[in-house]
Order: structure tokens, then sequence, then C-alpha cells
């Protein structure tokens, strides 16, 4: 057993799906499942022939050197022991059947890895996904993804097959494929050989490719190449300041790459750099600092100046607020969800504006856009919110609001911004605004009309209680008296347009009303009660 691998401190693990997703085809195929995909895997752990048969519960064990039937004992110890999978190398198909056979006894789950593949790759992809699990303090959002959720982030928003490398072209992430038809010679080799093929690197040296990428920050095109088995690809340099740390691979597949590729590719490669410096341990408490002090900033706890001072930004130049938040229930979306989310988020903004942070407070993802061109308007943030929107219910199957807090002339003004995105959100969510992405000109009303709900509903003392006893005998009734009354003031007393659209009669509409006003006194007639009603029967139900 790898004694580095039992000294390490506890974490929170991830699923067996979520590794599948991050590792699977064409390094690791999935043989049996006894425990299901849902199992928690916390560590990884390498285990020698040589030495001592044992596990730990959550393990994920590498058997090396154990191929084919050799890897009996392993999974008969993990089963003892409670480790959640065994990864082994096969050496002919048929022994697949019955290692399954025995995992399933065992209760673990069994893995095979490609022959091809080196067990250091397997070891540290696996525990680079281990690394994605979210790290949740009280009071905290979940971390941003790992570098396997931004090649899959980015896989999405091009239409393509990533790759994310460092600078000596080693594998470090990259994107599920379903259709294996799909991915070419290189980036298979790359994948199982953890690095790429040194004929193939050698040929995009000869190119200009690696030279082009030192030097330039663009998004650069490689040709396809059938009889080289290179499909058309684009890549673009990771950096951070003048140092490359890396390059991300986009290769085409079946389809075109998307027109937004290009852009996709700058935002995942300036995200891409964070998660890189991360790594290399440089500025990890940099990173939680700028988060921190993002949050108190939006929250106006922290002034402007330390952000200003930590991150070397012109605290006197315009700045803004975008908000988004799940259509429906905010607080029903699941932390794997708002992490997609907000890697989404990441890409497309970074891809438009250098110096934008990224930060979760409570439900809620704020973008802080600083020190923003004197020359941007409200349209041109809304533009950036509407993609992020859509690329969100397109890619993700999610439906975003967002919100575009106005543009405010510094950081020490950013709280007002914020404010004003969440009374945009939160009139979206109270008054049921049609529009997914709005600035307060676009729903000023809506928004004002939600503010006095919220006040009505915060004091009691302020409502008709008439209003009050009418909504409370329909609830006890089965009625829909109060309902009725609604649908014909926002008609502006149309009875024929109030009838249809309840789809009853119009005289069955008009014994209403006169029921609802016998019932509680109310005169619909005078503009005053008309008013209040209009806002008080907008109230959400009690309880």
């Amino acid at each position: 057993m790898d004694p580095a691998a039992a000294a390490s401190p506890p974490r929170t693990g991830i699923s067996l799906r979520q590794l599948l997703m991050s590792l699977g085809e064409p390094l690791v195929e999935l043989q049996a499942a006894p425990a299901g995909l849902d199992v928690e895997i916390s560590s990884v752990a390498l285990l020698d022939p040589e030495d001592p048969p044992r596990a730990h519960p959550g393990e994920l064990i590498l058997a090396i050197g154990a191929r084919g039937r050799a890897a009996f004992p392993a999974l008969r110890v993990a089963g003892r022991d409670g480790a959640a999978a065994v990864a082994v190398k096969l050496d002919v198909p048929g022994q697949a059947a019955a290692l399954s056979e025995t995992a399933v006894e065992a209760g673990v789950a069994l893995l095979s890895v490609r022959g091809e593949a080196r067990w250091e790759q397997v070891d540290a992809l696996a525990r680079a996904a281990l690394d994605s699990a979210p790290q949740v303090l009280p009071g905290e959002g979940p971390e941003e993804g790992d570098l396997f959720a931004l090649a899959q982030t980015t896989a999405i928003l091009t239409g393509g097959i990533v790759s994310i490398e460092d600078t000596t072209n080693r594998v470090l992430a990259y994107s599920r494929s379903t259709d294996s038809d799909e991915v070419d010679d290189l980036r298979r080799l790359s994948i199982l050989g953890w690095q790429g093929p040194e004929a193939y690197l050698t040929r995009l040296r000869k190119w200009g490719v690696f030279q082009r990428l030192r030097a330039s920050d663009e998004v650069i095109c490689i040709d396809s190449h059938p009889e080289l088995g290179i499909r058309r690809r684009l890549a673009v340099a990771i950096r951070s300041g003048e140092r490359q740390l890396g390059t991300i691979w986009v290769q085409e597949g079946s389809t075109p790459l998307t027109e937004q590729s290009d852009q996709a590719l700058l935002g995942a490669a300036r995200v891409a750099a964070l998660h890189l410096v991360r790594r290399r341990r440089e500025l990890s408490a940099d990173l939680t600092l700028t988060r921190t002090l993002a949050a108190g900033l939006l929250e106006g706890s922290t002034g402007p100046q330390p952000l200003a001072s930590h991150l070397a930004l012109d605290a006197s130049r315009p700045a803004a607020v975008l908000g988004f938040s799940c259509a429906t229930d905010e607080s029903a979306a699941p932390e794997l969800t708002r992490s997609e989310v907000s890697n989404l988020i990441s890409v497309h903004t970074a891809a438009r504006h250098r110096s934008a942070l990224v930060t979760q407070v409570d439900a809620r993802i704020y973008v802080l856009l600083p020190q923003l061109p004197r020359s941007i308007d409200t349209g041109t943030l809304r533009g950036w919110a509407q993609a992020i929107a859509e690329a969100a219910r397109l890619h993700l199957g999610l439906s975003l609001c967002g919100s575009v807090g106005c543009i405010v002339p510094g950081l020490g003004e950013v709280p007002d911004s914020r404010r004003e995105a969440d009374r945009i959100l939160d009139a979206m969510v109270t008054v049921g605004v049609t529009t997914t992405v709005a600035a307060l000109p676009d729903i000023q009303a809506e928004v004002l009309v939600s503010e006095v709900l919220a006040l009505l509903s915060a004091h009691p003392e302020m409502r008709d209680p008439r209003l009050t006893a009418l909504v409370t005998h329909d609830s006890r009734n089965q009625g829909q008296l109060a309902e009725t009354v609604l649908t014909y003031l926002n008609a502006f007393g149309d009875v024929r347009a109030a009838a249809a659209e309840l789809h009853v009669h119009p005289n069955t509409l008009r014994y209403r009303i006169r029921r609802a006003e016998e019932l509680t006194g109310l005169d619909l007639n005078r503009p005053d009660q008309r008013l209040l009603a209009m806002l008080q029967l907008r109230l959400p139900p009690a309880g």
C-alpha cells in the first residue's frame, strides 16, 4: 500500500459516477458496480503485489502489477475492508467476466484500465478528480470546479473535445466524449500515454504551433491532416503574466466547432490559469483572500481599498455587478449544478473582461466587473448576461435569471450595484417577469410592485382586513372569489376578457364579483379600494 496515500488527511470524496465522468473512456471502463454509482470514493491507494493486502474504507485501490486473475486477492481484501473500487489491467477480454463476478460477491466496484496507460498517470488523474470535490465550510459556497469540470464546460461551449496540458505536454484533464469515433489518434494516444506522442509533437513543432503559443495569447487553428490521423483543432496558451503555464486544445469532432469557440477558449484559458497557479501552491492563499474580499465588498462589509490593493485595481474606474439565480427555487439547485454554473459564468465573463471576479453569496452567483471602460453601457452588460443565460439553457438545461446592476463610478459604490441586481432578481421571482435577463429600466414597474408587495407582506397592519377575510373564505371553502376579483381588476373591469381568462361564463364572473362585495363590504367602484385589492391579492398565500 502506498504509505503517502494512507497518510493523506481525510477529505470529502466524490461518487464513483463523478470519477467515471472525469476519467472514463479511453482511460478506464466500468466492469461492475454492485453498490451502485453513488458509492463515495475518498482516497486513492496503490497496492503492490509484494505489499501486505489491506485497504481502507472509501479507497480506490490501484492494483498495480496484478493483471487479470492475479487481482482476485485485491478484490476480496477490498470488499472485506470496505474499499469503494478496485482498478486493474486485463490481459485478455475474457477475464472481465470472472473478475466482475468476484467483485460483485465482494461488494466492491471494478474498473478496468487500458493496458497502454501508465499507473502513475491513473493515480495522478484520479487524485486530480478527487481534488474537485466541493469543500464547503459553514457560510461558504462550493469551490470552483477542478480542471476536469473546466474542460467539460469548455467542450460544451465549443462543441469540441477538450484536453488541458501543462508546458511539457502532459495531460492534466480532459472532457468526456460519448462517441469514440469522434476522437482522433493524437487525443487518444495523448490520454493513454499521459502526454502527446513524440511523433505528433515533432510535427506540431515543425509547423510552429508551440512557438506561436509561447509568443501569443491568441487562439491558434491547426488544420486537419487525415493522413496523420489528426482532425482540425484549436489551441490557446494558459498564462500567468508573461509565463506560459499550459495549453488548452479543442479537437473538432463529427460536427463543426461553434462560432463562439475562440471567445470561449480565451475565457477558459484565463480561468485555467487560476487553477494551475493554485495547483502550484503559489497563490492558493491569494485566491481565498480574493474571494473573501470580493464577497465582503458586495455585501458592503469590506471597503474597496483592500480588494483594489490586493489585485492592483483602479478603484476610481467604473464598475458593475451582474447577478444570477435559478429561475425557479434558488435554494433547490444542487451544489454540483451551482459549481457547473459558476464555471460557465467564469469562462464567459473572463473572455469578455479580464478583471471579472465570480463569487457566490448564499444561493446567488455574482460577477463583479471592476475597472470597466468608461464608454461601456448597460446594453453591453445585458448582452453579456444574456449570453450566459442562453448558454446555461442550451448546455446545462438550466433556466437562469440574470440581472444587470447599475454602472457605478468606482469600486466604493459596488454595493449599490449589487443591491440593484438583487432588486431585479427579487422582482423576477415575486411578480413572474417573463424576460430572463433585465436591467432596472427594463422592469422598473415590476421591481417597484415587488417591493410594495414585500412591504405589505412584512406589515400585516397595512393590509385591508376585508381582503384578508376574502382569501381566508376561499381557503376554507375551496372558493375562487379572490382570484376572480384580481383577474377582473387586471382586465380593467372588462367582464368578457376576465371571464375568458378564467374560462367561465360572463354571468358567472358577475355573480362572483357581487358575492365578494357582499361577503366583505368592498366597493370595487372606488378607485382606492380597487388599487389596494390589486396589490394585496397578489400576495402569496400564507403558509
